[in-house]
C-alpha cells in the first residue's frame, strides 16, 4: 500500500496496488453482507453523470467529461440488476441518482420496469424539469423525490449553482407535491455563502410540510478543493437552528438512515415538524451503513468514499448468468471498507466526484 497527501486538503489517500487478503465470505448468506456485519438493503443507482446545474461543491464550472451513451446502463440492464438485487440480495429500497436523473429521457420507463420488483422507489433530483414529469413518474411507481436545494434566495441560489433556475426548481417541487409524491429537501451549508439562510430554508420547508435535511459538505468535489476547516459542521448547524427553534431528538429508530432527526417546535413549544442533520464527516454513521451503489456504467461501489469499483455491466453484456452477477456483487460488498473509504483511520478523498459516482 502506498500513501500520499492530497494537495490543499490534508487528507491521507491510500492507494492499493493489489487487493488485500480478506477472510472468507459466509457461503450460506445470500445477501450483501460485509466483514463488519453490515447488510446492504438500500441501493443507489446512478443514471448519468450529466447535470444542468454546476454547484460549486459538486461540479466544475465547465462540467465533467461526458460518458459515451453506449457505456451507460440501458433501461433493460438496470431492470435486470435491480431485479436481482430485490429478489435475491435483499434490497428493499432503490433510489435513482446522478448527475441529474431527469436528464434520462427513459426515466419513466426505468421507474415503471423497476416498480415491478417490490421495492420502494425514489430519486435524488434538482427538480429542474420535474414539473413536466412528476405525474408520469408517480403513475409509473415512483414514491418520493429528494430534492437538492441549498437556499430559496434567488441570488444565493445562482451563486451556488452557477445557474438562475430557482423558479424552475420550485415549480418542480410544487408539481411533485400535486402528484402525491413524498418530498425531502437536501441542503449543504457553505460557510459565508448560505449558512446565514439556514433558518429561512427550514421555515420554508416547515410551512409546506417538506422534511429538510442538512448535510455536511463532503470531500466529493472533482477538483479536490474541499477543506474541512470551511465545512459547516452538524454541531454548528444545530446551533444555528437552535437560535430560532427548539430541537428535540426524534426517538424513532434510524434503521440505517443517515439523518439524525429532530422534532422542531417554536421556542414557546408549538410543534412544527421535523428536520434531519446528516453528519457525514464529524459524527460518522458508517457502522450502520446499509447502502450499495451502482455507477452509471454499471460498477458496484460499496462505499461512497472508496475508489474501489467492481464491473457488473461488462460481464452482463458478455452473457454472464445471474449466478455470476450475484456472486460478483456479493464479493464486492464483502470487501467494503470499514468507514470513509478505508479500514484505517482517516478519510479518503475519492478520485471521482459526487456527480460521477452517483449521490
Amino acid at each position: 500500500m502506498t500513501a500520499r497527501i492530497l494537495p490543499s486538503t490534508g487528507l491521507l489517500r491510500r492507494v492499493r496496488s493489489e487487493s488485500p487478503a480478506l477472510p472468507p465470505r459466509p457461503v450460506d448468506d445470500p445477501g450483501l453482507v460485509d466483514r463488519f456485519a453490515r447488510r446492504a438493503v438500500d441501493l443507489r443507482v446512478s443514471l448519468t453523470e450529466r447535470c444542468n446545474l454546476r454547484c460549486t461543491y459538486c461540479m466544475p464550472a465547465e462540467g465533467l467529461p461526458v460518458i459515451p451513451s453506449d457505456a451507460l446502463m440501458t433501461a433493460a440492464e438496470i431492470d435486470r440488476l435491480v431485479g436481482l438485487a430485490a429478489r435475491t440480495l435483499g434490497v428493499r429500497k432503490v433510489r435513482f441518482t446522478g448527475g441529474e436523473p431527469l436528464l434520462r429521457a427513459d426515466l419513466v420507463d426505468i421507474v415503471r420496469r423497476c416498480s415491478a420488483h417490490d421495492v420502494e422507489l425514489s430519486i435524488t433530483t434538482n427538480a429542474i424539469g420535474l414539473a413536466n414529469r412528476a405525474e408520469a413518474l408517480a403513475d409509473a411507481g415512483l414514491r418520493r423525490v429528494n430534492v437538492s436545494l441549498d437556499t430559496v434566495d434567488p441570488d444565493v441560489f445562482a451563486e451556488v449553482t452557477r445557474r438562475p433556475f430557482l423558479d424552475r426548481v420550485l415549480e418542480g417541487i410544487a408539481a411533485a407535491a400535486d402528484a402525491g409524491l413524498g418530498i425531502k429537501v437536501n441542503a449543504v451549508l457553505l460557510r459565508g455563502v448560505n449558512d446565514h439562510l439556514a433558518v429561512d430554508l427550514l421555515a420554508w420547508c416547515l410551512e409546506r410540510g417538506h422534511e429538510l435535511r442538512f448535510i455536511e459538505q463532503m470531500p466529493l468535489d472533482p477538483g479536490h478543493a474541499w477543506d474541512g476547516a470551511t465545512m459547516v459542521t452538524a454541531e454548528e448547524t444545530r446551533a444555528l437552528l437552535g437560535e430560532h427553534y427548539r430541537l428535540e431528538p426524534d426517538e424513532a429508530p434510524r434503521d440505517g438512515a443517515p439523518a439524525e432527526r429532530y422534532r422542531v417546535s417554536t421556542l414557546d413549544g408549538e410543534q412544527l415538524g421535523t428536520v434531519g442533520v446528516i453528519a457525514s464527516i464529524t459524527e460518522s454513521f458508517c457502522a450502520d451503513c446499509t447502502r450499495t451503489r451502482l455507477t452509471a456504467e454499471g460498477h458496484v461501489r460499496s462505499c461512497l468514499f472508496s475508489d474501489d469499483e467492481v464491473d457488473l455491466l461488462g460481464p452482463l453484456r458478455a452473457g454472464a448468468d445471474d449466478g455470476v452477477l450475484l456472486d460478483t456483487w456479493r464479493r464486492a460488498m464483502w470487501a467494503k471498507p470499514r468507514d470513509h473509504g478505508d479500514d484505517a483511520d482517516g478519510i479518503v478523498h475519492p478520485s471521482r466526484g459526487m456527480s460521477a459516482i452517483g449521490g
